[in-house]
């Protein structure tokens, strides 16, 4: 059949399909990467949009990141977190992260902006906000654009009486007050798929993601919040600052059930959300229902990959990886196209040029002010 092409991306095998009728699924080997850059016209369209990626981890000062961002004409806001689950150095240093992420935002010249984050294993220290708002203002100084908190308020960290915290316990309530007052976002990655929360479930999108981790699963902690327990925690936030400008990451952890999306949508003005690392989600839904439902909140959905390039990696190949996924993700929006993502086969939603302009640039300049500066 003409028109075929393999793609394959940091998330495993996919295919690519230009003939307007569907293939059957094309087998790829998920340890090899085949590399499948954007075409000549897709990069100029691509680029039009002065596209941003709202939701990447990149410490490497590498010359070969900054030459593709400067290619795609594409800004990327480059996002600190603490977590001592994974065991990844760069994460559970926070003096060390910080270094390397003002490297790369630095090395860029102007293609990354800093998003800051404080350590929450810190909670119970005396001076916990004190000193967490003191170093979080040296960076709002520097040009921060956001500040994030993650999954472990709410999944692990604890008070003195050992209990969870949530996002909405009393400690962290000058640290968002700070926030609004410097006219920053925060980017809330609290709880995680439904799936985390259940037993393992193969026919889950993420599952084999999460079962290389199967540490991170929730239901095993007996004494821990739900996830609906966690959320209610985040939307009591928003409700106790309306002028927060809060980014719910990966969806805002809703990515299973679109209604509810789209209720929290209809209650909170000051939300919108991140697409990072839940295009598996996204992909699964009938197109005649995604269609619609992004047209209908195209101003509060916001591009976002997670993509990750650590201190260490091989930065030509990992450059590959990113701009194949970029591609993909490109395909799957703005064309209509057949794809092959981990076993589903899908065509590309086609949407039109000014929503794809909301999507890649107008909402993330919207909800992280200071991007538009240096854009």
């Amino acid at each position: 059949m003409k028109g075929v092409l393999l793609l394959g991306m940091c998330l495993g095998g996919v295919g690519y399909c230009q003939t307007a009728t569907p293939l059957p699924l094309i087998s790829v080997n998920s340890q090899h990467s085949i590399s499948q850059r954007f075409s000549d016209q897709e990069l100029r369209a691509f680029a039009a949009l002065a596209p941003v990626d709202t939701h990447t981890h990149a410490y490497q000062n590498a010359p070969a990141l900054f030459a593709m961002l400067k290619r795609l004409n594409l800004h990327i806001v480059d996002i600190t977190l603490i977590d001592d689950q994974e065991k990844n150095p760069e994460w559970m240093d926070l003096a060390k992260e910080r270094r390397d992420t003002w490297g790369v935002v630095s090395g860029s010249k102007g293609s990354a902006f800093f998003c800051t984050t404080f350590d929450p294993f810190r909670v119970n220290d005396p001076n916990f906000s004190r000193d967490a708002i003191s170093e979080i203002n040296k960076d709002f100084d520097r040009g921060a654009v956001a500040l994030k908190i993650w999954k472990n308020i709410g999944e692990e960290v604890k008070g003195v009486n050992g209990q969870y915290l949530l996002p909405d316990d009393p400690i962290f309530a000058p640290i968002y007050r700070d926030i609004a007052e410097h006219g920053k976002t925060l980017i809330a990655h609290v709880a995680d798929p439904t799936t985390v929360f259940e037993a393992p479930n193969p026919a889950a999108p993420d599952y084999s993601s999460y079962m290389k981790n199967p540490g991170l699963y929730m239901y095993r902690k007996h004494d821990a919040p739900s996830k609906a327990d966690i959320l209610r925690a985040r939307d009591h936030v928003m409700e106790q600052n309306p002028t927060l400008r809060v980014i719910g990451a990966h969806l805002g952890s809703m990515e299973a059930d679109f209604g509810e999306l789209g209720e929290h949508f209809d209650r909170y003005p000051n939300l919108a959300v991140d697409l990072a690392a839940r295009m598996d989600y996204l992909v699964i839904q009938p197109k005649d229902f995604l269609l619609p439902f992004i047209t209908k909140y195209q101003d509060r959905l916001i591009y976002g990959t997670d993509l990750e390039f650590f201190q260490g990696d091989d930065e030509h190949e990992r450059v590959e990886r990113w701009e194949s996924a970029y591609a993909l993700d490109w395909r799957f929006l703005a064309t209509t196209g057949w794809l092959v993502y981990r076993g589903h086969i899908v065509q590309g939603l086609g949407l039109p040029t000014p929503i794809l302009r909301k999507l890649y640039h107008d909402n993330a300049v919207k909800w992280l002010p200071g991007i538009e500066q240096r854009n």
